[in-house]
């Protein structure tokens, strides 16, 4: 069924970066409206730079939201065929979270795909950002109409696969965590493997793509540096969590709030900033005897936990991306692009410097909008025809 050109607001998203952007004057603090319209003033000290750094897509709760804009419907586009699968999550087993291992997937499969049955495709894998999972993703990028638009505007057909990585406090980051699995391995192997197994795709690193947005983005780039061997081409989209961050000013509301956290009924009741503290907590400081979240804050009776915040460091791509320039080279594309309202612009930019330090040929575009404007306009008018022009479509390539 094809999407409405319209979007609930629950479907609407946002990040705090450009919402401060727009407000001039959320430069102390930051004021956020939830869903029965109560106003909390939150210390920006701790909580913008996990707004701005993390790039985290804000969900239902916040009021002033930027809604998706939807490109003009293609006149002649063909229809692609949805299917809804799960996938077994090898490397998630046993995560401490106990987040689902069976996951959510979404694969469209092209116009031709029914019809020609000898032929294989090439594949790119979409990440989604915080806050939302698979099925929210489709509507924040309006597919199938923006896959089917690409298509028609001449694009090669492709398969397009969204992965479902939505976890106990909303974001798996992507990352390597005993709390909340291997969401890294999950999507580099598990996934690869289940599509290359039951459609009919071109099974080499060359015939597959990978771009995310916003925390996506930031999967991207770190699934992009350490799995140069699974992916050819790169499309890295408004990328959050890219720079490390410091930690100073305590907020003892906030503290409190995260300490009485016991349940997952608990951390839905929590505010945006906190939950995401504890999502970013979860995959990058994870501890196996710290019940019953199982895992480590980087800040703890007002104090900032030096070592806690060495593993957020660690985590942040800006901090370990000269370790993967070998990596980064045995691309066959690589492309980023941000709005030009988007807190995240700097962060991005100098991704996009040490690239051009390293002499890595790629893409860099700011484009005019919001963090996410524009998001189904780039993926139908820039994503899918870089991978069409930047894909393998044939056996053999290298």
């Amino acid at each position: 069924m094809r999407q409405p050109p319209w979007l609930p607001l629950t479907l609407r998203s946002t990040s705090l970066a450009a919402l401060a952007i727009e407000n001039p004057l959320m430069t102390d603090s930051v004021v956020v409206k939830n869903s029965v319209e109560r106003v909390s003033v939150i210390n920006t000290k701790v909580f913008l730079v996990f707004a701005i750094a993390l790039g985290l897509a804000l969900g239902s709760q916040l009021r002033a939201q930027v809604q998706t804009e939807v490109p003009a419907v293609v006149p002649g586009a063909k229809p692609v065929a949805v299917e809804h699968i799960k996938i077994h999550g090898s490397y998630l087993e046993g995560n401490l979270e106990k987040d689902a291992v069976e996951r959510d997937v979404f694969v469209f499969l092209p116009p031709s795909y029914a019809k020609e049955k000898s032929r294989r495709y090439p594949v790119v894998y979409a990440l989604h950002g915080y806050s939302i999972g698979a099925e929210q993703w489709t509507h924040e990028i309006h597919v199938p109409q923006t896959i089917e638009g690409a298509f028609a505007k001449g694009a090669k057909e492709m398969i397009v696969v969204l992965p479902d990585s939505k976890t106990l406090h909303n974001g798996s980051m992507y990352s390597s965590s005993v709390t909340t699995g291997d969401f890294e391995n999950f999507i580099a192997h598990d996934v690869v493997a289940y599509i290359d197994a039951h459609y009919r795709t071109l099974p080499d690193r060359a015939s597959r793509g990978l771009v995310g947005h916003s925390m996506g983005g930031y999967g991207a780039t770190r699934i992009g540096m350490k799995h140069a061997d699974v992916f050819g081409s790169l499309y890295i989209m408004s990328p959050c969590c890219l720079s490390p961050r410091f930690f100073s000013t305590p907020n003892p509301e906030v503290e409190k709030a995260l300490e009485a956290v016991k349940t997952p009924e608990d951390s839905a009741k929590l505010p945006f900033f906190a939950r995401a503290q504890l999502a970013s907590a979860a995959a990058w400081a994870p501890d196996p005897k710290n019940p019953p979240l199982y895992l480590d804050l980087p800040m703890k009776d007002g104090q900032p936990q030096p070592d806690v915040v060495a593993k957020f460091t660690a985590n942040a791509p800006l901090a370990f991306i000269d370790q993967y320039i070998d990596q980064l080279r045995k691309y066959r594309a690589i492309s980023i692009d941000v709005g030009d309202q988007d807190g995240l612009k700097v962060d991005t930019g100098k991704l996009h410097d040490i690239l051009d330090l390293y002499g890595i040929k790629h893409g860099f575009e700011i484009y005019k909008g919001t963090h996410t404007s524009a998001v189904a306009d780039r993926f139908q008018n820039h994503v899918l025809p870089f991978f069409s022009q930047n894909l393998c479509f044939t056996n053999g390539c290298r």
